[in-house]
């Protein structure tokens, strides 16, 4: 984000407010939180931006959290919209206890949160994601292409523009990564389900007097402020954890162990035993989590993996590791 998002919420509500442009009346979705299914976007505003009291100009005024189900979790939902609204609010009791904070002598809770979630359902190709940068030395050459050939109609360059308009079409059709039929690049809208949540939280609660921080380099530790002791800290690692059994137990979803939370971070540390656990999944439960990491862009022949222990040599697990690290990061919250 850039810096203005960072002194006033308006233009990021004005950029979740886009899908609403092209939808009808009756099928747009509305900003909502606790209290409230359909809150006007001038109340958003209005609310984060004037809970700010005694915040530095460089501080964080608010926090961007994103919940993003995956095809395999958006399937299981009966109503994607209503069903996420449910999730997102119990999702943010979770957040409300994950602090480790007291407000007027209480643990914090959800009504402590002050906060406004709004639903999407379309995705668009980033220039970060793996298909566009994977893409992008044909993007180069056909660039090239396209150039060589304005200067030939200015007659600024001599060639042979057919010629040219057949290794643009070749090139077109040769680039890795293709979405019914067209070149994948930045921009373009992402196939199938990409339903998903924004929530925006302020940093301050809802009394405008606490500064409740998800970004705290502190899990659960007390510092002295003004002769007090004071609790601090929020628990990411819990409220992860947490986010996943809430969307498996609301939902009644089966979780396969390549998208589970404790795997990602069991690739992270200890990597050649993911990918012995991975070997040692059922029959079944493995063929799903090989299918799960081939979508996310896993070479299919790299997920061979050889079922003795000694065989899984370093080259190979670093080999596998590069290809992985880009599918492994579909834990369903980010903040």
């Amino acid at each position: 984000m850039d810096g203005n998002f960072g002194q006033s919420v308006a233009d990021f509500v004005a950029y979740l407010e886009k899908e609403n442009e092209q939808r009808s009346i009756d099928d747009q979705e509305h900003f909502f939180n606790q209290f409230d299914s359909m809150v006007p976007t001038d109340e958003v505003v209005r609310e984060i931006d004037g809970n700010t009291a005694k915040l530095k100009r460089n501080e964080p005024k608010f926090y961007s959290i994103t919940v993003n189900p995956s095809a395999y979790e958006l399937k299981r939902l009966q109503n994607s919209s209503e069903d996420l609204k449910r999730y997102t609010i119990e999702l943010m009791k979770e957040y409300a206890a994950c602090f480790n904070r007291e407000i007027d002598g209480r643990a914090v809770s959800l009504d402590d949160i002050k906060f406004f979630a709004k639903i999407e359902h379309q995705r668009t190709f980033k220039g970060t994601d793996w298909q566009v940068r994977e893409n992008q030395p044909y993007a180069t050459k056909l660039l090239e292409l396209k150039n060589q050939i304005g200067r030939i109609e200015q007659g600024k360059a001599q060639g042979n523009i057919r010629n040219l308009n057949k290794q643009i079409s070749r090139l077109e059709k040769e680039a890795p990564h293709q979405q019914n039929g067209k070149r994948i690049v930045q921009g373009m809208s992402k196939e199938g389900p990409q339903t998903h949540v924004h929530i925006i939280v302020s940093r301050k609660d809802m009394s405008n007097k606490y500064s409740l921080s998800p970004g705290s380099k502190y899990k659960n530790s007390e510092t002295v402020f003004n002769g007090k002791s004071i609790k601090r800290g929020f628990d990411r690692d819990r409220f992860y954890t947490v986010s996943e059994k809430t969307f498996d137990k609301l939902f009644g979803y089966h979780r396969n162990y390549a998208e589970t939370y404790q795997a990602r971070k069991t690739f992270i540390n200890n990597p050649k035993l993911y990918f012995s656990t991975l070997s040692g999944l059922p029959t079944n439960e493995k063929s799903i989590a090989f299918n799960i990491l081939r979508k996310a862009g896993v070479d299919y022949s790299m997920l061979n993996i050889p079922t003795n222990k000694v065989q899984l040599a370093l080259k190979t697990i670093q080999r596998l590791k590069r290809g992985l690290d880009k599918a492994i990061q579909s834990g369903t919250i980010g903040i």
